[in-house]
C-alpha cells in the first residue's frame, strides 16, 4: 500500500473477496517476513486483578465480579523462574502484565529490576503496565525493556462504548511517551466487542498512522468474561477475524501481527487461515492473565503440521524485521 492507509483504503480491503484478500496480505507477508517463522511470546501476569480502571472486556476491574481477586505483585525470584519456564519452553519474549491504571514509583522500581534480570536470560522483554507519567518510558528503556504494550483496543468513535475512565487520548500519550523513550511498540486491539466493521477499519487506520507504526500489533478476538459488561456479546464470524488479519497484516507490512487472545475457541483451521494472512506472531503458553490459551502441546503439533517453525530472538534495539522476497531471505 503507497503512502498512509486511509479509512476509504482499508474499507476497501475488507470488502475484497476473501480469497483475493488473503493473497494479497499473503503477498505482502512475503516481502518482510520468513512466510513459515512465527515469533512466539509468554505473558504473565505479575500483579493481578483490583485494577480501577472500567475497560468493559476485562476480568481485572474492581468494578466487575469476575472472579478474579486482588493479589500482590509477584515476587522477582518468582517472575525469573517463570520466564526460564518460558524460554526453555521456546518462548523468545517474554511479556509482563500488571492489572494498573499505571505504575506508582515503587511499582516501577520492582517491574525495573524484573525487566533487568528477564533480558539477562536472553529473552526479548515486554511490559504492559498502564498510562505512563513523564519520565516513567525513559526508567523502562534504561532497564532494558524492549517493547511496551498498551493497545488502542478499538476506533476512536467506539472507544467511549467500552472504557469510560481514561479517554482515546490518554493512550495515544502514553504511546508517544514510550516511543520519545526508544522502546519499541507493541499496540493492537479488540475484535469482537459489538463494533461495525467500519470500525475495525477505524481501529486500523488508527494503528497505521502512528508515526512510526507499531512493530508489534497484536490483534484479539473478545474473550466475553462472566461478570464483565461484554459477558453476552455474541461471537464475531471467525472468518471475519481473519479479514482483520489480513487488513492488519496489509495496512502495516513490517509489524509483527499477534494472533493473540481467543485463540482457543478457533479451530486448527482458522488460526492456519490466520498464519497464511500474514499471522507471524503468537501468544505461547497456558494462560494469557486471566483467560486460558491453547496449551503449548497443542501449539506444537498445529506447528509441526502446517511446517511452521519458531523465529530467532532478537534482543538488540533495531525492529524485528526481516526482508523476504519469493520465499527466499533478500539482505
Amino acid at each position: 500500500m503507497a503512502g498512509p492507509a486511509t479509512s476509504v483504503d482499508i474499507e476497501a480491503l475488507f470488502e475484497l473477496p476473501f480469497n483475493d484478500l488473503v493473497y494479497r496480505a499473503q503477498t505482502v507477508h512475503r516481502r518482510h517476513f520468513d512466510p513459515n517463522a512465527v515469533q512466539l511470546s509468554t505473558l504473565l501476569s505479575i500483579k493481578t486483578g483490583g485494577c480501577s480502571e472500567d475497560c468493559g472486556y476485562c476480568s481485572q476491574s474492581a468494578r466487575f465480579n469476575t472472579g478474579v481477586t486482588n493479589q500482590p505483585l509477584m515476587p522477582l525470584d518468582e517472575v525469573v523462574d517463570a520466564a526460564k519456564a518460558a524460554r526453555a519452553n521456546g518462548a523468545t519474549r517474554f511479556c509482563m502484565g500488571a492489572a494498573w491504571r499505571g505504575p506508582k514509583q515503587a511499582d516501577l522500581d520492582a517491574v525495573s529490576k524484573m525487566i533487568t534480570a528477564v533480558r539477562a536470560l536472553g529473552l526479548e522483554t515486554c511490559a504492559t503496565l498502564g498510562m505512563l507519567r513523564p519520565g516513567q518510558a525513559e526508567q523502562l528503556a534504561e532497564a532494558g525493556l524492549d517493547y511496551y504494550n498498551h493497545n488502542l483496543d478499538t476506533a476512536s468513535q467506539f472507544y467511549d462504548n467500552i472504557i469510560h475512565t481514561h479517554s482515546y487520548q490518554d493512550r495515544i500519550d502514553t504511546l508517544y511517551r514510550v516511543r520519545q523513550a526508544g522502546i519499541k511498540v507493541c499496540c493492537g486491539g479488540i475484535i469482537g466487542m459489538g463494533e461495525s466493521r467500519i470500525h475495525r477499519s477505524g481501529l486500523i487506520v488508527q494503528l497505521a498512522s502512528l508515526d512510526p507504526p507499531p512493530e508489534s500489533v497484536p490483534i484479539n478476538m473478545l474473550v466475553a468474561v462472566p461478570g464483565t459488561p461484554l459477558a453476552n456479546t455474541p461471537p464475531l464470524d471467525q472468518f471475519e477475524f481473519v479479514r482483520t488479519i489480513a487488513v492488519a497484516r496489509i495496512a502495516i507490512p513490517t509489524a509483527m501481527v499477534r494472533l493473540s487472545a481467543g485463540r482457543t475457541a478457533m479451530p486448527e483451521s482458522i488460526q492456519a487461515l490466520c498464519f497464511l494472512a500474514g499471522a507471524n506472531s503468537i501468544f505461547y503458553g497456558d494462560k494469557l492473565l486471566t483467560t486460558p490459551n491453547p496449551q503449548s502441546d497443542g501449539d506444537r503439533a498445529l506447528f509441526e503440521k502446517l511446517g511452521l517453525h519458531a523465529m530467532e530472538c532478537n534482543t538488540d534495539k533495531s525492529p524485528p524485521v526481516r526482508h523476504y522476497e519469493r520465499g527466499r531471505r533478500r539482505t
